[in-house]
């Protein structure tokens, strides 16, 4: 990445070697991309194809998926087509793959969001569970050796606390299948007293008290600002040494989507960090992916996409 704003990282993002190498040791999924008849997700395609974490199964205008192959030259006709025309019937048809069970997966390609994701949640599509979706990032350091994860930043706008219950077991769930054993899970808010004044406190308090009761193998706290979330430098100033989180957070759970995606966006672009997205609490994982996302986010995505496919079978 170039740039002239000093704010701005000099780093381009790299997938995880260790995120990789777990989605390969894992049983390729079969990844119901709707609308794939563009660049980007052919591209994102064709990458996770050829390093083994999915096998495709394209939805859309044939004439404009069999043109993207070409450009790339990729042969896909060994690959699953399933022809829809439109936004709508692409989404549609890419949901309904993954709900009869002739996908694993579903991503999304050349389509609005909102779209994408009323194709998700549609009663006949077959992909709800009675769980709340929510989306998770989770973005690793440049170096590949820190990763931090934040929950909702792209679905949930403005969540209410049994949709935060929901995230909290979703990001532990998520950090468990990826390696980590316990946890650490802050609530974030604009302080770490509880105060009546700041609503968002009030409720990281509740959320802690309730996780640390019903959530076993992981530890929480809140609220927390974001200094204590991640300076053990301003823990100590602090006096908060005694917290289990403070200082030491692999996970962030936000109060609203402004703050989670400006937090998301923060680690991205300031820090140079690869992010995997991923939506949660559905029959399959979900991969909510944007135009703006580097080749390294979209492999990262695929990567999850294929452990947590793997951990659900498993499970």
């Amino acid at each position: 990445m170039t740039t002239d704003n000093p704010f701005l990282s000099q780093h381009d993002a790299v997938c995880p070697s260790w995120l990789l190498d777990m989605a390969q040791k894992a049983a390729t999924p079969r990844v119901a991309i709707a609308r794939a008849g563009a660049p980007l997700p052919m591209e994102a395609a064709r990458d996770a194809t050829e390093a083994n974490i999915m096998e495709p199964v394209f939805t859309g205008e044939r004439a404009m998926i069999e043109a993207e192959a070409e450009k790339l030259g990729w042969d896909i006709s060994q690959f699953q087509l399933i022809e829809a025309t439109g936004e709508q019937e692409s989404g549609q048809a890419a949901a309904m793959a993954c709900g009869e069970g002739r996908a694993d997966v579903m991503m999304k390609g050349q389509l609005h969001s909102d779209t994408f994701m009323r194709a998700a949640l549609a009663r006949d599509a077959g992909l709800r569970t009675g769980n709340r979706l929510v989306h998770i990032f989770h973005i690793t350091h440049p170096d590949g050796t820190k990763s931090i994860t934040i929950s909702d930043a792209a679905v949930n706008v403005d969540p209410n606390l049994e949709t935060r219950k929901d995230a909290t077991r979703e990001v532990v769930k998520l950090l468990q299948t990826l390696g980590t054993s316990r946890p650490k899970v802050a609530f974030l808010s604009a302080t770490e007293s509880v105060l009546p004044a700041v609503p968002s406190s009030v409720e990281a308090d509740e959320l802690a008290t309730w996780a640390k009761a019903e959530i076993t193998g992981a530890d929480f706290s809140g609220p927390l600002a974001l200094d204590l979330i991640l300076s053990p430098a301003a823990v100590a100033t602090k006096k908060l040494t005694a917290d289990p989180v403070a200082g030491q957070a692999d996970a962030i759970i936000v109060p609203d989507i402004v703050s989670g995606n400006s937090l998301f966006k923060s680690f991205v672009y300031l820090s140079g960090g690869c992010a995997a997205g991923i939506v949660m609490g559905a029959k399959v994982p979900v991969l909510l992916t944007s135009r703006a996302d580097p080749p390294a986010a979209r492999m990262a995505s695929c990567c999850l996409a294929a452990i947590v496919n793997a951990a659900n079978k498993n499970s």
